[in-house]
């Protein structure tokens, strides 16, 4: 597989075209930001771990029935995947307080949620990637009801997947993020699920094992990140921070 032009480079990955114009190669860098750029560092072995952990999750969400863009692992940072048509919108599944929500609703964290609770975001890095209502979705013109529906149900099924897994691995799936594309007329699940877009915790000692170590200046950050690698491989061990 040819790597050719660049397509696009964000604060975690770049995407480069290859000679299957219906693919495209995702490179996953080191670089680690936080509070909308305005913080920015380097995780050592982030991209590597990041591809790793990545493609562990969407082989795993295949298997039950979910649909991504993910084809195959290249190499240590490299990812062959699916060309979308990605669509503006983040969603967020909550199982836990946490991070924002907790601000918003003056709750500590760590308070278990009765049920998930989904949140839609603009994906627009220069608005600061606003929370958006059911009627903002409507206005913006983002995705039809019928393709609105299919991401709602398939997250909905992510978090039950992932959830239900991570309980084995003595890992808590706090909340997440998600983003779809449209390919072939139907939607899909793309960008990627690693410590970078969800909040894992040890479901024991509530340690934080994701990108909140860099947020908040915990230390151990890339440690957290090799935990997660390593408990769904089979390891299982804890991080001390």
């Amino acid at each position: 597989m040819e790597k050719r032009a660049l397509l696009y480079e964000g604060k975690a990955k770049m995407v480069y075209q290859v000679d299957d114009p219906d693919l495209c190669l995702i490179y996953f860098k080191d670089s680690a930001t936080a509070f909308n750029a305005l913080k920015k560092g380097e995780i050592a072995e982030k991209g590597a771990m990041n591809n790793a952990i990545s493609a562990h999750f969407f082989a795993l969400l295949a298997k039950e029935g979910v649909e991504s863009h993910f084809i195959r692992s290249l190499s240590q940072r490299e990812m062959l995947v699916r060309r979308l048509e990605i669509i503006k919108i983040e969603v967020v599944v909550r199982n836990i307080v946490a991070g924002s929500l907790a601000k918003r609703l003056g709750w500590p964290e760590g308070v278990v949620l009765a049920e998930p609770v989904i949140e839609h975001y603009y994906k627009d890095d220069s608005l600061g990637d606003p929370l958006l209502n059911d009627d903002h979705l409507r206005v913006l013109n983002l995705a039809t009801a019928a393709e609105l529906a299919t991401i709602t149900r398939l997250s909905k099924q992510v978090n039950a997947v992932l959830k239900h897994y991570l309980e084995t691995k003595n890992i808590l799936l706090v909340d997440f993020k998600l983003e779809f594309g449209r390919c072939l007329g139907k939607i899909i699940l793309g960008d990627e699920i690693s410590p970078d877009t969800c909040r894992f915790w040890d479901a024991t000692t509530k340690e934080k094992l994701d990108k909140d170590r860099f947020r908040r200046d915990l230390g151990q950050v890339a440690e957290a990140y090799r935990e997660i690698l390593e408990r769904l491989q089979g390891g299982q061990n804890s991080v001390q921070g």
